[in-house]
């Protein structure tokens, strides 16, 4: 992928995903800073794992969706230990505020995908990552697969056993064909 050498080519790049990966965070995180924090981390190991994306494999989007979940992944297990350690608010960049006026915004607009996310909870690992791809992040179950690293076969089963535990939550089920 050239967007690690050539800089016009990842603004094409950033402008063409941004929106998508803002939603996907913001879906999961209601801090506006950590969301912004969390926007610009995803692209900056996009630069850093740009040799790894492999078009025969699947599409751009599925392959960022997997690098945001890693960094959200990464980002969770800081916070839990600078948690311990520290007062959370210290270090974190300020935003003016018509930027945390537009990321709560958007957060406010996640809200039912984010109680969706807090019904899936009780999933297993495996099953809830297939399903909010699919069903909350509009992935297709190849898309979804490629993003979880597993094969296309064990993310229809995990889908298909998500989907039976939930079935009685229409929230969550509303969206989720593929």
């Amino acid at each position: 992928m050239e967007i690690a050498t050539d800089p016009v080519a990842f603004e094409a790049f950033y402008r063409r995903h941004v929106d998508a990966i803002t939603r996907f965070l913001a879906r999961r995180v209601e801090d506006p800073h950590t969301v912004a924090d969390l926007v610009a981390e995803v692209f900056v190991a996009v630069l850093d794992s740009a040799h790894t994306y492999r078009e025969s494999r699947g599409s751009e989007i599925a392959w960022l969706y997997g690098v945001a979940r890693n960094t959200l992944s990464a980002e969770r297990r800081r916070a839990f230990r600078e948690s311990r350690l520290a007062d959370r608010v210290s270090g974190r960049r300020l935003l003016d505020s018509d930027d945390v006026a537009r990321l709560e915004e958007r957060i406010d607009a996640e809200g039912r995908a984010r109680r969706a996310l807090e019904a899936m909870a009780g999933l297993p690992e495996g099953e809830r990552a297939v399903l909010e791809l699919v069903a909350i992040d509009q992935l297709t179950v190849t898309e979804a697969a490629q993003a979880l690293g597993i094969r296309q076969g064990t993310a229809r089963v995990r889908l298909h056993r998500a989907r039976r535990v939930l079935r009685d939550v229409p929230l969550v089920m509303e969206g989720t064909t593929g």
